[in-house]
């Protein structure tokens, strides 16, 4: 696509107000698309790249559920959950991934996560239940345990394909890097993300559905108490599936409607791009006015001398 006919348009700010004068100010792009990867409305750049982080994860889980592994191990949909997830170290979801690894009887040294600072365990990392999914499916094909996050690994090699069809790209076209956890990571326009989520959100395959339920279902395997992903599924209901991203990435699909929201805060930070979620999730219609006061209360009011702002909206014809 040449410059000229890039999806461009005003990006969205983000601004800290204490006793309402500006003290920061963050930059966001955003896009929704549908099913299809059709823009359908964008702030910023649509076609801004960056990587998509843990946002991947229940995509690299699709490679899971689409090879018999959940069935031969007897792997419920809460186990699909935590493998999705960028969870908060419980005790519950540390329990969660062990299950996965004593049903396909891997040890948990076999997580090549690193351990958290304080802890004791991989199994307490974040991205621990992504590679207990992956160390599963390796066990159930028969590869090899101890390179699983190798780029040219079987196992990598089948998450890349199965993104790769999903947005009708060849695989050897995505630029890969590797995420913290390890494991590699994928740099992609943010317009492909949103059709990700929204394609996802179509539930256009037996897998795809069972993903949605997985998360909508046990949204607090997801992320955990008081994170976003997890208030947002449990206030909707099932109605939207979320996944966030390191350093600013957002994604969020509309279950049912195949329509799918990425959001990237320039500077990575957090609290814009959930600012920003919270901000577009009303402007669409996606939440209530109910659930969009709760949220708001939790990501846009800081304390009691500051807030957030989102100055801009998606520009519909």
């Amino acid at each position: 696509m040449t410059k000229a006919k890039r999806n461009l348009s005003t990006e969205l700010k983000v601004q800290l107000l204490r006793e309402g004068i500006v003290e920061s100010e963050h930059t966001t792009h955003a896009v929704v698309t549908d099913d299809r990867g059709r823009v359908l409305s964008a702030a910023g750049d649509a076609e801004a790249a960056s990587f998509v982080r843990s946002a991947l994860k229940p995509f690299q889980t699709l490679a899971i559920a689409t090879t018999g592994t959940l069935e031969q191990f007897s792997l419920t949909d809460k186990d699909l959950a935590i493998m999705c997830s960028s969870h908060q170290g419980t005790v519950e979801q540390m329990r969660q991934v062990y299950n996965i690894l004593w049903r396909c009887d891997v040890e948990p040294t076999a997580l090549q996560c690193p351990i958290p600072a304080g802890q004791n365990t991989p199994l307490a990392h974040n991205c621990s239940g992504k590679h207990a999914g992956m160390l599963a499916v390796c066990k159930q094909r028969g590869w090899n345990l101890t390179t699983y996050l190798q780029r040219n690994h079987p196992v990598q090699q089948l998450i890349i394909r199965k993104v790769s069809e999903l947005l009708g790209m060849p695989a050897d076209e995505f630029i890969a890097a590797h995420d913290n956890c390890g494991a590699p990571t994928y740099f992609m326009q943010l317009r492909e993300m949103a059709t990700l989520f929204a394609k996802l959100a179509s539930g256009s395959s037996l897998e795809m559905e069972r993903i949605i339920r997985a998360m909508t279902s046990h949204p607090i395997m997801i992320s955990g108490p008081n994170g976003f992903d997890s208030q947002l599924m449990q206030l909707t209901e099932g109605e939207l599936v979320s996944k966030s991203g390191a350093e600013g990435i957002q994604c969020i699909g509309r279950v049912g409607q195949g329509l799918g929201l990425a959001i990237k805060a320039v500077d990575g930070a957090k609290r814009a791009k959930y600012a920003t979620a919270v901000h577009l999730l009303m402007q669409l219609g996606w939440i209530t006015p109910e659930i969009a006061e709760t949220l708001a209360d939790t990501y846009m009011n800081c304390n009691s001398y500051t807030r957030l702002d989102v100055l801009g909206d998606l520009p519909f014809d």
